[in-house]
């Protein structure tokens, strides 16, 4: 790793490197030069700028350019934190989130209520309770009569910072539809199981805690070092630093300025690609030059869900280009993650279309595009016509029936998600494998290693008891809760479950953290639970929740413990906040699930649904249980017709080698800088969905990460990850507003009238294939 040419958001294990930037160095204001050239710029604690020889600031390359150049140092740890407005504003929040979370669940087109989206308006909810609120905070008041402890706790002062990432992690963690959600749909609507209220709860909490336990006692080698960055986390940080910080200084004003400005701007425009003009999500010159071609469509188009790959296709819809809060941003995906990207859709366009032309499994029979199990003939295939009474796989029913088939494409993205998991392994262990060693050794020496951990010596840490009561208390509820549901699943298999998620959390994350792509095991997890039960659907399903949903909710709050740890939130708080998030959320899930459910059952279980409401996600969870639980034996096995899909770990397992060999072969190339795990993955990157924002995507990538990162590094610092979190605020706002206004959310749909760039059929006007 030392040898490695360093991506500007990878790790930096120079111990020289390191001692230059020690803790000491960053507080001592020694340079009256470098003082004045940042005093004023960005925030009010003045760090140190590296300069080249003439005087021009130096691009930011390393993890601790990161740490110490796009995200403050300052803190104040007298701030109240436990205030009434972080109660009020976080509890009130964590509910509007869970529910519209759990609606957006059912709805035909997925919407996340994104964290950005939470963080903007708890500040401008903040900022009324600041006013409206008696106390000492408010000048209004007399201060002799309001200075109370009781009226302190209402209203201390301005609201704060500390306030401000606390409620955002409070009800960003419910906002999330808990993945058990998810069983108990398929197992109502499929299934005819309605397990009691008590069951249902204890299963989604023990299942929703159980990983903030694992992630808590691995925190101190993936939540402190330097070089677990969390690239999704800057534009959010650089956004509490711009609404809190150094407030009376010029240059900040501006910057707050001009993220209002992008802000409206952005929510104005949505109105047109996502309503009055959707051609704008995706124009494709070749399809307007050839409207009847089905390769056309297959390749150029994508505009549509599930019609193209989008090749060369031009985006003018932020929703897709901008990813919307999600882990893939075009301005904040460090740019050796995004080029890996690109190249593996190079291969994934060019596997999609030579699989379909040449018919591999019957590819022809089939849509192009498509995450359904099929009859040979095309049709639809009924999973529950193999089935028995007690939902097992019933072999003289499957015989009659016969086995069904997949998409060709699809095949494709099962192998390229499963070769990701080999490559994921792989992958950290010859580029991170010493680093990790190297960390673990230097936190049980009590050695500070990074900046921002050192300012947060001044907070009591959360006890390591605390995170092992917490995974014994939920792992007993699994246990129990498991037989109680008659899940299927043994005792044996839900430790095995576990256990796989702790082996590769620590994967999962390394990767995540310094490259912005999050691996999926949920494939291997499904895998592992056909091969110990087989047949067996509804233990497969448990097992995928305690296998894959453990380690996602740990990597939810290690996320959120390292954006405690840049905006100096006292680590109990984030304890808190957390855990309790994640109870109301699961809660109101539930409810809300429940509701839908008994109202709107008929829609839920109909192929299309409606524009307001469908069981596409459900739906599609059910079928990946049958296909693994009840068919991955004949499916998967040697022998069998989609058998070289589990061969695709084994495969991705040597994929990272050739590419090490040769960085230590000829440095120079910068084959280091090729991120393996994300060149497989992307092998199915198009599979699914609207796709014609790829080439958009692509070009604003290299502008931003290439182009101002190396050539306007002052910019850069100050505005492109602010620029991001205005563009996907100002998109998901609008979002919310069109979901409930125009598009069904409150029961009316309005549909905009036909015209030029809202045709009937595709909007990028390539022929319709489905």
């Amino acid at each position: 790793m030392s040898e490695k040419a360093r991506d500007p958001l990878e790790a930096s294990t120079d111990p020289e490197r390191r001692s230059s930037y020690s803790n000491e160095k960053l507080e001592k204001k020694d340079s009256k030069d470098v003082a004045e050239s940042v005093v004023g710029e960005v925030y009010d604690d003045p760090r140190v700028m590296d300069l080249d020889e003439n005087g021009n600031e130096r691009p930011i390359v390393t993890d601790l350019d990161v740490a110490t150049r796009l995200i403050s140092l300052e803190d104040d740890p007298t701030l109240p934190v436990f205030t009434f407005r972080m109660w009020f504003l976080g509890t009130g929040l964590s509910c509007f989130g869970a529910v519209l979370g759990q609606i957006f669940y059912f709805r035909p087109q997925t919407v996340f209520v994104s964290q950005l989206f939470i963080q903007i308006i708890a500040y401008i909810l903040g900022r009324v309770l600041e006013e409206i609120i008696p106390g000492p905070g408010n000048e209004r008041d007399n201060l002799k009569m309001t200075d109370t402890r009781f009226w302190r706790f209402m209203n201390p002062g301005p609201f704060n910072i500390k306030e401000h990432v606390a409620i955002t992690i409070f009800a960003s963690t419910a906002a999330d539809s808990a993945l058990a959600i998810s069983i108990f749909a398929a197992d109502d609507l499929f299934y005819g199981i309605q397990p009691n209220a008590a069951i249902g709860i204890f299963t989604l909490i023990g299942s929703q805690l159980m990983g903030y336990g694992l992630g808590g006692v691995m925190r101190s080698f993936l939540v402190y070092p330097t070089y677990i960055v969390f690239p999704n986390l800057l534009p959010i940080v650089q956004l509490f630093d711009a609404l809190h910080r150094g407030k009376k200084i010029f240059m900040q004003k501006k910057r707050v300025k001009f993220f209002w400005m992008v802000f409206i701007g952005i929510f104005v425009w949505e109105w047109f690609p996502e309503y009055i003009a959707p051609t704008l999500t995706g124009i494709s010159v070749f399809c307007l030059a050839n409207r009847n071609s089905p390769w056309f469509t297959r390749i150029f188009g994508g505009a549509a869900g599930n019609e193209g790959l989008g090749m060369f296709a031009l985006c003018l819809d932020w929703n897709y280009v901008g990813s919307g809060g999600g882990s893939m941003g075009a301005l904040f995906t460090p740019l050796s993650t995004q080029l890996s990207l690109y190249c593996g859709t190079v291969m994934c366009m060019i596997a999609f279309c030579v699989a379909f032309h040449q018919n591999a499994w019957n590819g022809q029979n089939f849509p192009f595009l498509s995450q359904q199990l099929f009859n040979l003939n095309g049709t639809r295939f009924n999973q529950r016509a193999i089935l028995d009474e007690n939902f097992k796989l019933d072999p003289a029913k499957l015989a009659e029936v016969g086995v069904p088939w997949f998409a060709s494409s699809q095949v494709i993205s099962k192998i390229g998600f499963n070769m990701a998991i080999g490559a994921t392994v792989t992958h950290v262990f010859v580029w991170y494998g010493k680093d990790i060693v190297e960390v673990i050794r230097k936190y049980r020496a009590g050695e500070t290693y990074d900046p921002h951990l050192a300012k947060m010596k001044v907070y009591p840490e959360v006890p390591m008891w605390w995170y092992i009561a917490m995974f014994f208390a939920s792992f007993a509820m699994a246990m129990s809760t498991s037989y109680a549901a008659k899940s299927g699943l043994p005792w044996w298999g839900l430790i095995v479950g576990l256990i796989i998620s702790a082996i590769f959390l620590p994967f999962v994350i390394t990767v995540y953290a310094i490259t912005g792509f999050s691996p999926n095991i949920q494939h291997l997890v499904q895998m592992i639970g056909a091969a110990m039960i087989p047949g067996n659907p509804q233990a497969n399903m448990y097992f995928t929740l305690y296998g894959y949903n453990t380690l996602d909710q740990a990597r939810g709050l290690i996320r959120d413990l390292k954006m405690g740890q840049y905006t100096k939130l006292p680590p109990r708080v984030t304890f808190t906040v957390q855990s309790l998030g994640s109870i109301i959320g699961g809660l109101l899930n539930y409810v809300i699930m429940k509701t839908i459910i008994s109202s709107r059952r008929d829609i839920l279980l109909q192929v299309q649904g409606t524009n307001i409401w469908s069981g596409q996600q459900v739906q599609s969870f059910n079928s990946n249980a049958i296909s693994w639980g009840a068919l991955g034996s004949i499916l998967y096995a040697p022998g069998g017709r989609y058998a070289i899909v589990p061969f695709g770990i084994l495969i991705g397992l040597a994929v990272p080698i050739p590419f090490w060999l040769i960085h230590k072969r000829w440095p120079k190339i910068n084959a280091d800088k090729v991120v393996t795990p994300i060149l497989c993955w992307t092998l199915g990157y198009l599979n699914v969905g609207i796709n014609s924002s790829v080439f958009t995507t692509f070009m604003l990538a290299v502008f931003s990460q290439y182009y101002l990162r190396k050539y306007r590094p002052g910019w850069f610092r100050k505005y492109n990850f602010l620029l991001s979190a205005a563009l996907d605020g100002g998109t998901q706002v609008m979002v919310f507003v069109f979901t409930f206004a125009v598009a069904g959310g409150s029961g009316h749909v309005v549909d905009f009238p036909r015209w030029a760039l809202n045709p009937p059929g595709n909007p990028d006007y390539c022929m319709r294939l489905t």
